[in-house]
């Protein structure tokens, strides 16, 4: 079978959707080459900073990984703005939907809202928006971790004189993280905290 019959999805026959399910399954297995791209798609983006998106997605991650922090948080840091080409009025939202079904639950959260913590940075230079935003959150077991995200790796990376480490370094970790069963119950660990840094790590990862 190379195409399934039906025309409307009420009237396909078993076999079609199986030959359907294996499809997506092949197709799965490559999500994480898919994501790679849209990064490097990312310099079709937003314009007008030192570096390009890609140069802050990367360097956002080289903070990440020499802040010692676990492979859920240097991919998390990696892919929170993707969806700035596609979902410029919700990039944040975006990017934490493609993580959500692979990464621990903070990771997912802290980048599903990590616009409203940046707007403290910059919120009161621009009318109509508001500094405070984060502010709606507080109380959540994640508003602190999203504080350290944003401080340390995503308002700071934007820095052309960084030592930037490339993508090619950060790919396994993205394949890691994306050959992971999705929704499994020992990657999302609801309500569980990792710290975003680890110095004994970090101590380990300086010269990198």
């Amino acid at each position: 079978m190379d195409k399934v019959a039906f025309t409307q999805m009420k009237d396909g026959t078993k076999e079609e959707y199986e030959f359907l399910n294996a499809l997506e399954i092949d197709h799965t297995k490559h999500t994480a080459d898919r994501l790679m791209k849209a990064l490097v798609e990312l310099d079709e983006s937003l314009s007008g900073y030192q570096i390009t998106r890609l140069g802050h997605s990367l360097q956002s991650a080289t903070r990440a990984w020499r802040d010692g922090a676990d492979t859920d948080w240097v991919v998390a840091a990696l892919l929170h703005d993707i969806g700035d080409i596609y979902a410029p009025y919700n990039h944040d939202e975006y990017a934490a939907t493609i993580l959500k079904p692979f990464v621990r639950e903070q990771c997912k959260w802290v980048v599903e809202t990590h616009g409203d913590f940046q707007m403290v940075y910059y919120g009161q230079h621009l009318d109509g928006y508001d500094q405070n935003k984060r502010e709606r959150h507080r109380g959540h077991p994640y508003f602190e971790d999203n504080e350290v995200f944003c401080e340390r790796w995503d308002q700071a990376s934007f820095d052309p004189e960084y030592d930037t480490l490339p993508l090619s370094f950060f790919a396994p970790m993205v394949r890691e993280v994306f050959d992971r069963p999705a929704y499994d119950p020992e990657v999302i660990r609801p309500g569980e905290r990792v710290p975003l840094t680890d110095a004994a790590i970090a101590a380990e990862r300086a010269d990198a």
